[in-house]
């Protein structure tokens, strides 16, 4: 079985962010989250594939082994909206790359 998450972290030592998937490494969400807290990581947002929304992020291939690095800057992510199908939702940027946290929270 596998499980689909994805992260949005940021490192205050590095003053660095990034969006992390996982595709089948983890079980729980929760083993997931608390394995980049281990390393120094503060967790923005987290969730499974049926909470977010991909806006310009397609998901991975199921991998048991590794996590996917989806995108990475120095600062903090950025906060935004993005529009979909004309409904506004709340959105999360890092570099170029896009993603609705919570599909079920519009604005």
């Amino acid at each position: 079985m596998s499980n689909y998450f994805r992260i949005t972290a940021y490192h205050k030592d590095l003053d660095a962010c990034c969006i992390i998937d996982s595709n089948g490494m983890f079980e729980k969400q929760f083993q997931f989250t608390y394995y980049l807290y281990e390393r120094g990581f503060e967790i923005v947002e987290v969730g499974d594939a049926d909470k977010f929304m991909d806006v310009n992020i397609k998901k991975t291939d199921v991998n048991t082994e590794k996590m996917i690095l989806r995108a990475f800057m120095h600062g903090r992510p950025v906060e935004t909206t993005a529009t979909v199908r004309g409904v506004t939702y709340r959105a999360i940027m890092v570099e170029d790359k896009v993603y609705i946290p919570n599909r079920y929270a519009t604005i």
